[in-house]
């Protein structure tokens, strides 16, 4: 992880309800470095962390955790941080069913309190979208859906693309589906976001256009 210079605050209380941030890097190590604050910050301030990882760098998510100074044995075990890979989330089944882990993206949300910790701040590694199974291709559908969940909760939900895995039309939909954008190491208003409800009718009346 490189130093403290890139890392970007994020205080929860100047993203209103947009609270849905989509965060795209080119590299694992700008990830890191950009979202280091924001994630140590949580833990300083006794908040709740969800993580959402690749399977096969499970270990290096964590290893990174305690580079940035989480106590990463102590914080999992009073469940202060969860680290789940991606087959506990949205690659739960042979295939990806939205309304399925959208219900499970709000149990997520919903049970922070629950367990002595509001907020959560849930961070997604996005690679997920790229495994070869059905329904993968209801995951713009989904990241759009997102938008009428967050806002009912504190919490704070960063999807983290990474740009050297993704084709551009997947990113154009992730700009489309987030009212904040992480981008070259800044945080703004996305000028791209487009409201749940028109891109939702614009996705499926695509959808029924393929099918005739």
């Amino acid at each position: 992880m490189t130093g403290n210079e890139t890392s970007l605050r994020i205080p929860p209380e100047t993203l209103g309800q947009n609270r849905h941030i989509c965060a795209l890097f080119t590299s694992m190590d700008e990830h890191y470095s950009v979202l280091r604050s924001f994630i140590t910050d949580g833990f300083s301030q006794g908040q709740r962390a969800f993580h959402l990882v690749d399977p096969e760098r499970r270990e290096d998510h964590l290893a990174r955790l305690a580079d940035a100074g989480v106590d990463v044995a102590d914080a999992i075990g009073s469940g202060q941080l969860e680290v789940h890979p991606w087959e506990d989330g949205p690659l739960s089944a042979d295939h990806f069913d939205q309304d399925v882990w959208f219900e499970g993206f709000e149990d997520v949300l919903r049970s922070g309190p629950a367990s002595g910790y509001a907020p959560t701040r849930f961070l997604a590694q996005m690679e997920w979208a790229l495994a070869d199974l059905p329904g993968i291709e209801d995951m713009i559908e989904f990241e759009t859906r997102v938008n009428y969940v967050v806002p009912k909760y504190d919490d704070v939900v960063i999807c983290a693309y990474d740009l050297s895995k993704f084709g551009a039309r997947t990113i154009v939909y992730a700009l489309r589906t987030h009212p904040v954008v992480i981008i070259g190491g800044l945080l703004q208003e996305n000028p791209f976001y487009v409201e749940p409800e028109q891109l939702l009718a614009e996705l499926r009346e695509q959808r029924s256009r393929a099918a005739r």
